[in-house]
């Protein structure tokens, strides 16, 4: 891996590792967000603190920070790469910074709205149809985990579809197998009809 590439990837982990929905919590003075529902420090989760303010504001700066990650690897990839690999490279490390951040001693999210964020920015017609396929599949089963399961499932066939180079799709399918491994839990829940629906408080 030539040096160049280093720098977007620690950027993009140490940007993706604020645990924004660990520090709004603890300044809001709620609960602490790892010791409810799922111990996940997400939207979906801090919004069982009953705080909606709270999970809106996680959800956005979450999407944010990925969003910028990517942005910010394009202007650091250097002269041996293309801006893209740059991009790609900080928008996947962004998302493993969420999931698993040095702060929290590597327990974090789940990944689905840093990697939301990434898509938005990276790849933005995939990323508004994948979006949409989260949000109407929410308003339909009304389950998180369900909805970023099934978006985060098409995300990688959408790349394809929609004609993203082979990295972009690889990138897209890590970050979708990584969701996946993060949920789980939630898919036995799933499989068992045991997983709780949107704002079921803790």
């Amino acid at each position: 891996m030539n040096a160049e590439i280093i720098v977007p990837i620690i950027v993009g982990y140490f940007l993706g590792s604020v645990p924004f929905g660990f520090l709004l919590t603890r300044l809001a003075g709620a609960e602490d967000v790892r010791r409810i529902g799922s111990g996940s420090i997400g939207a979906t989760n801090v919004l069982r603190t009953g705080r909606k303010g709270l999970a809106a504001a996680t959800l956005a700066l979450d999407m944010v920070k990925g969003a910028v990650a990517v942005l910010l690897g394009r202007l650091l990839a250097g002269e041996a790469h293309p801006a893209e690999t740059g991009a790609l490279a900080a928008g996947l490390a962004a998302v493993l910074g969420h999931m698993f951040p040095v702060w929290l001693r590597f327990r974090g999210g789940k990944g689905v709205a840093t990697g939301f964020g990434v898509l938005l920015a990276a790849m933005p017609a995939v990323g508004a149809v994948t979006g949409t396929i989260w949000l109407a599949v929410a308003l339909v089963v009304r389950i998180s985990s369900a909805s970023a399961l099934v978006a985060s499932a098409a995300a990688p066939l959408l790349a394809w579809l929609l004609g993203e180079g082979s990295q972009a799709v690889a990138t897209v399918l890590v970050i979708a197998v990584l969701v996946f491994i993060r949920h789980h839990a939630n898919i036995a829940r799933l499989l068992a009809g045991t997983e709780p629906r949107i704002g079921t408080r803790a």
